[in-house]
């Protein structure tokens, strides 16, 4: 066994907390049948199986007595904090069925379950991970189960290990696939349940029956931390224009959650960009406009917070990205290995105003724009160095105005992207709760013969006896969206809603902030202490809650 540091040495003392109705035998108790929430005729045909089943909310009751079975799981996409603890929480379930019941991690994600590769998970072995980050345990994988080889091929090892269920652990593009995968066995009569957990630290896997996804607690804490540092040492030199990136392609969650931490003077968010139809240069506008204003005062540093995926919310980018995502996806553009020739195609088979958004972008971003796609067949937009190009941006329009007389300041810039720093660190106490509470509660779905659903635990800014655990049907969170060119079944991903609660205190508080140096240094993420510094949820959580 590898060296370990005191703090995972007691860390794994730390026995998580369960909602009440975990803590003994359960009962099922069902709800109405549900819906998807888009698209119902054509998500209902592709999943006939699995479509319209009720919400599960689990009651103390009498469990009865099962015969010894066998589970699988699966570490799918990104990590997260919090992932050992579903599986420390699935361990524990699905040994307090039966102490003869087996755990079994396909290695590598979901590539592991087509490849047969998989180790069992021994007592010995998960008391090593309890309450740690990371997912290193068994490792984590991007490959996408659609395709039946691969659901044949997962089913061979299913049935050679006695495996009655597989948990798949990840995003909504995992759990689509969970979904998928549940349909397809459902069908087939393969015996085999498929059951989802919530992962993602970027916050967009949420709707009314979940909360949060794990990790996103810790991930935001973790970044703010760095920020608060970051703004720390900003009021202190007070020279620098703080740039910082944060995770989040498809939704400002993260950001938004940072900046209710720790009140920087700007905050972009995304989904705001889109509502108001802003242009890059009005994004600019908007930075150089609280700049000005705080150098006015003799203030010249500050702190900006940039979603990563901001790029894509520009209306007249984003435009231009969905004709592009249509282009490449020809069998011609991706014929093209020379980026000159992917660039030139680009450009003769674009609409005239997509063209001239086109070549009015830098020609870096515009070639990362044009080249680079992730294995869903979207803009890499992580590689898209947005706080390098705002803040460049920026320096341009105010050496404008300084020939104006508009600007007297000075203008230097630092800048940084938080990304790998959160995803793996040591899950606050609520991530370390909330997951094991997942995990416990997934082998309850089990248990009770659900396929086709995702673990969920409600209530979560209560004591954790008072959390209120249960499932959703996968199904019910689905739409089809475009990818690759094609329409795909896929659950929809939650937005930060311009009405909601965050958003709306965020709007009443950020004029003050980006006049005044009104920072907050949240420090770091604390485990032991009193519980209004140790057991807190998200401000997001909070608002939302309250």
């Amino acid at each position: 066994m590898a060296e370990i540091s005191a703090l995972q040495a007691a860390r794994a003392q730390y026995q998580p907390k369960l909602p009440k109705a975990l803590q003994g035998p359960v009962v099922a108790v069902e709800g109405k049948a549900t819906e998807s929430v888009g698209n119902q005729k054509e998500i209902k045909e592709l999943f006939p199986n699995t479509y319209g089943m009720p919400v599960i909310t689990f009651e103390p009751g009498d469990q009865p007595k099962l015969e010894p079975f066998n589970v699988g799981i699966i570490l799918s996409g990104g990590q997260a904090p919090g992932g050992h603890n579903v599986i420390s929480g699935l361990f524990d379930g699905v040994k307090s069925l039966n102490p003869n019941n087996k755990l079994y991690g396909f290695i590598l994600g979901p590539g592991g379950l087509v490849d047969h590769k998989y180790m069992e998970i021994t007592p010995e072995l998960m008391d090593q991970y309890r309450n740690t980050g990371g997912f290193d345990i068994i490792g984590s994988g991007r490959t996408k189960l659609e395709e039946v080889d691969q659901f044949e091929k997962g089913i061979q090892i299913l049935r050679e290990l006695g495996i009655k269920a597989l948990v798949i652990i990840g995003g909504d593009d995992s759990n689509t696939n969970a979904c998928v995968l549940a349909e397809y066995y459902a069908a087939k009569k393969y015996g085999v349940q498929v059951i989802g957990c919530p992962k993602t630290i970027d916050g967009d896997l949420k709707n009314e029956q979940i909360e949060t996804s794990f990790g996103f607690d810790t991930a935001c804490k973790t970044y703010s931390e760095l920020i608060g540092n970051i703004q720390r040492d900003c009021n202190s030199a007070r020279k620098y224009w703080h740039f910082i990136k944060l995770m989040g392609r498809s939704a400002s969650h993260i950001a938004l959650e940072c900046a209710l931490q720790c009140q920087p003077n700007i905050c972009l968010v995304s989904e705001e960009v889109e509502a108001k139809a802003m242009s890059l240069d009005d994004v600019v506008t908007y930075i150089a406009n609280a700049v000005a204003a705080r150098a006015a005062e003799g203030n010249n540093f500050g702190t900006v917070l940039i979603p990563e995926g901001i790029i894509e919310f520009i209306p007249a980018i984003k435009k231009l990205i969905a004709e592009l995502n249509d282009v490449l996806a020809t069998p011609e553009a991706q014929a093209l290995s020379n980026a000159d020739e992917q660039i030139a195609y680009v450009k003769s088979h674009i609409a005239a105003d997509n063209l001239k958004t086109f070549e009015s972008l830098p020609a870096d971003v515009a070639a990362q724009l044009a080249l680079d796609r992730d294995p869903h067949g979207n803009v890499q937009v992580s590689l898209i160095e947005t706080e390098k190009l705002l803040s460049r941006m920026v320096a341009a329009k105010l050496a404008e105005w300084k020939k104006e007389g508009k600007y007297v300041g000075k203008f230097g810039t630092q800048h940084h992207f938080f990304g790998y720093e959160g995803r793996c660190a040591a899950p606050s106490n609520y991530d370390a709760d909330y997951c094991y509470s997942l995990g416990y509660n997934a082998s309850r779905l089990i248990a009770n013969g659900k396929t086709g659903y995702m673990s969920v635990i409600k209530n979560t800014t209560k004591p954790a006896a008072e959390w209120i655990a249960g499932g959703v049907p996968i199904t019910m969170m689905m739409n089809l969206e475009k990818r690759n060119g094609k329409m795909k079944p896929v659950i929809r991903k939650a937005l930060v809603e311009l009405d909601g609660a965050p958003f709306k205190y965020f709007a009443s508080k950020r004029d003050e902030w980006a006049k005044q140096t009104a920072y907050v240094y949240p420090g770091p993420i604390q485990y032991w202490g009193p519980s209004e510094v140790c057991d807190q949820t998200t401000k997001t959580l909070q608002l939302e809650q309250a």
